[in-house]
């Protein structure tokens, strides 16, 4: 299966969106499409050993649209010069057109004044109410500027749908042809009673007050993928290299794995590496989200983006182009934006039949007040009038505008959310299980305690260090880091190991020197028949202190252990504190003994520990956190019941590859950046600080965003609930003038603009401080 991102272009409307879909899906091996009418973007999976990209392009093409597919390797080139071409000439032709339409428009606007208002008004010539003059000031504005909606409702009648071009077709048109009816013909009205009114004015303005609303609405829609450009410029433009002695500046994207780059002080760290010769501390900040800046010596990796602060240095470069962290950041806050959140469905099936129903119940209000009342001119009045009015586009623009915006905003914030329905779900959390090592604890571990067996005899704990050291070595758990840079502050040198072997949430095993070693929990030791308690006592005096306990079992016996502190990060106490304020429930689950799990969970203020479960049994525990279900009042510790069948929103924060399951059975998995890439790739949400506080913001963002989306599809609806009605006339005894298409045009055009603009109002989002 093969998955691509295709950019789209002739859209104006979410039916138009909805046509794009049903076209790709009808394409045989596609196997699911989404189109995002904001971000004008077609997201497919495909089968390739049935479809290609060239088929799917074709069938949108055929839909009367144009698609090409977006590549990985651009990513960090931003716009593509086609592109921003093409969307620098679309707002041209929109700027030019508007303006042509705005000047004829006003001049037949005075024109029509005294028909409008039944006045003589002496300061405004006759000649310009001329109908012979407004037809042919019309003319261009009408199928010159009004050209692009002709072109997509005859590309939608050829294809047996309708979009909003289709109405506002038929509305002006509706207009203009009865006006160049009555100007060719005024006898026909004159012989029946009838003055031989003229709308050109409507038809005009129409058209000009649409464009123009298009005009501002391309402009904001602009503005909706600000984050990705400010994501993209943070990037460097070249890179100092040293290369056979000497310093060069090349472009970066000439930089290649391997190279030697030298950073200055003050200079931003071209691309991704390890810092080979040198210290300094960089600003990290807008990548991570962490205000302190970082020391970095040897060793040391060093992101691309950020900002070198003091020292000099230089590393080689271990990722370029489209694998650099930023570009990852850039690739993840794209696909959410051109994702689509559960709740865009519902606007997705009413745009589905939206424009028949307004097509029919535009006839409709023709006959009805043509029967009631004779008056054909009142009669095409209401009908322009709710064909103009009647717009999709706001309930197109609703959701993806506000997602747009609030992942880009997430991303800012050090927050990358993979898709909408994550960011959606994110607002819906009532169990947050967070991890302890590397979630609520720092991550590194420090050995504390060794105890052996045998004591010190004979260099006995030297001996038993270096098999341990040797052994863990092999191993990419922080415990065993901590037990391997303890060896190393204790300048022992390290051992070869074969068999090694990692035994998931229980420990590691290996042959050193022809001797087995084993190193893990004591309910493994106890698994493998190996005796524990000449060493019990002091397993519970290092467990009552809050430590983890790691056993060394060597040829099936046991001959020490060792106790492992791991600091809480300062942040994370105010953090359980915040999210239990937002009325979550937190839930520490770890694979730790539980004296040590509920010690830390003192520490930071929670009450529910599940410990010592092994990955396996995480996914378990997961499980029937789902199925407990939640009752109670919002923002109060609620109550759990086992017997409720609801399903319980629970999120997993974790950072381990033992966590990589559960992230991904858990309703909304986040994982810590500053955690390993499986743990990453299982996740919804990823937090590249490392910072609980993070999470308080990834959901505060999600509850605003939602809120907002709320917002935009309330206003989308009630404005078509309540336009309809009235371009049909229902207020006409009370307000006639609101029957003017002229009004219905000016409304049609608010709306959509009025939507983007709520949505963008996500970009001043600030998380609040809790706890």
């Amino acid at each position: 299966m093969e998955n691509a991102t295709l950019k789209l272009r002739g859209m104006s409307c979410a039916s138009c969106a909805k046509n794009i879909e049903d076209a790709i899906s009808a394409v045989p091996g596609v196997n699911e499409c989404s189109v995002n009418f904001g971000a004008e973007q077609a997201t497919v999976n495909y089968d390739s050993r049935t479809t290609n990209l060239l088929a799917i392009q074709n069938a949108v093409d055929a839909a009367g649209y144009s698609a090409y597919p977006l590549q990985e390797q651009n990513l960090m080139a931003g716009e593509d010069d086609e592109e921003k071409r093409h969307r620098q000439q679309t707002f041209r032709d929109l700027q030019r057109k508007v303006i042509v339409g705005g000047i004829i428009g006003t001049l037949l606007l005075i024109g029509s004044l005294p028909m409008m208002t039944g006045l003589h008004l002496p300061f405004i010539p006759v000649w310009l109410h001329n109908p012979w003059l407004q037809l042919v000031l019309t003319t261009p504005v009408q199928f010159w500027c009004g050209k692009s909606f002709y072109l997509n409702a005859w590309k939608a009648f050829q294809r047996h749908t309708a979009t909003m071009d289709t109405l506002i077709a038929l509305g002006t048109s509706a207009a203009y042809f009865y006006s160049l009816f009555a100007t060719i013909f005024p006898n026909f009205f004159i012989t029946q009673g009838l003055m031989p009114d003229i709308y050109y004015e409507t038809a005009a303005i129409v058209i000009t007050l649409i464009l123009l609303g298009r005009l501002f609405e391309n402009r904001a829609k602009g503005q909706t993928s600000e984050a990705i450009r400010k994501l993209i410029g943070l990037q460097a433009k070249t890179a100092r290299l040293i290369r056979n002695g000497r310093e060069i500046d090349v472009p970066i994207a000439q930089v290649q794995i391997g190279d030697v780059v030298l950073v200055r002080p003050g200079e931003k760290i071209p691309v991704d590496g390890e810092v080979i010769d040198g210290k300094s501390t960089v600003d990290e900040a807008m990548v991570t989200g962490e205000s302190v800046p970082v020391k970095k010596q040897p060793g040391d990796e060093v992101i691309g983006a950020t900002i070198n602060k003091t020292g000099s240095f230089q590393f080689r470069a271990t990722r370029v182009g489209k694998d650099t962290v930023l570009a990852q950041i850039v690739q993840l806050v794209q696909q959410a934006q051109g994702s689509k959140a559960p709740i865009q469905r519902l606007a997705d099936q009413v745009t589905g039949w939206f424009v028949p129903a307004v097509i029919a119940i535009a006839i409709l209000t023709f006959i009805i007040w043509f029967n009631i009342t004779g008056n054909i001119t009142l009669a095409l009045i209401t009908t322009v009038g709710v064909l103009i009015i009647a717009c999709p586009c706001a309930l197109g623009l609703a959701t993806p505008t506000s997602v747009m915006v609030g992942t880009g905003k997430g991303a800012e914030n050090g927050i990358l959310i993979k898709g909408a329905e994550s960011l959606e779900l994110a607002h819906q959390i009532q169990t947050i299980v967070l991890d302890k090592t590397g979630t609520i604890t720092q991550g590194k571990p420090t050995v504390t305690d060794f105890v052996t067996v045998n004591g010190t005899a004979n260099g006995n704990e030297i001996q038993l260090i270096q098999l341990a050291a040797s052994v863990e070595r092999n191993s990419e758990h922080p415990l065993a880091e901590a037990v391997v840079r303890y060896a190393q502050s204790q300048n022992v040198t390290l051992a070869d190991v074969r068999d090694f072997a990692a035994v998931a949430g229980s420990g590691v095993q290996g042959i050193v020197a022809n001797r087995l070693v084993q190193i893990g929990t004591q309910r493994w030791m106890k698994e493998l028949d190996i005796i524990t308690a000449d060493l019990q006592p002091n397993q519970e005096r290092l467990e009552y202190l809050g430590k983890t306990v790691v056993w060394l079992a060597v040829d099936g016996e046991i001959q020490g252990l060792m106790g492992i502190a791991d600091a809480i990060k300062p942040t994370s106490p105010q953090a359980v504190r915040a999210l239990q304020k937002l009325g979550l429930e937190v839930v520490m689950l770890t694979g730790d003994n539980r004296h040590t799990a509920e010690s830390i969970a003192r520490e930071v203020g929670i009450t529910r520990v599940l410990a010592e479960v092994r990955p396996e049994q995480k996914v378990e525990a997961i499980k029937l956190l789902q199925g407990e279900g939640r009752r109670g009042t919002k923002g109060t510790r609620e109550n759990y019941s086992a017997l409720s069948t609801q399903h319980s929103i629970v999120a997993m924060v974790g950072d381990g590859i033992n966590d990589a399951p559960a992230l991904a059975q858990a309703d909304v998995g986040i994982a810590i950046g500053t955690g390993t890439d499986v743990a990453i790739a299982a996740s919804d949400i990823t937090l590249i600080s490392g910072d609980l506080q993070a999470i308080v913001t990834a959901i505060q963002l999600s509850r605003a965003t939602m809120r907002n989306i709320r917002q935009n599809l309330f206003f989308a609806f009630i404005y078509n609930v309540a336009g309809i009605p009235i371009a049909a006339g229902i207020l006409f005894p009370i307000f006639g003038w609101l029957l003017n298409p002229i009004i219905a045009g000016a409304a049609m055009a608010f709306s959509s603009v009025s939507v983007v603009t709520n949505a963008l109002r996500l970009r001043n989002f600030r998380a609040k401080v809790i706890g």
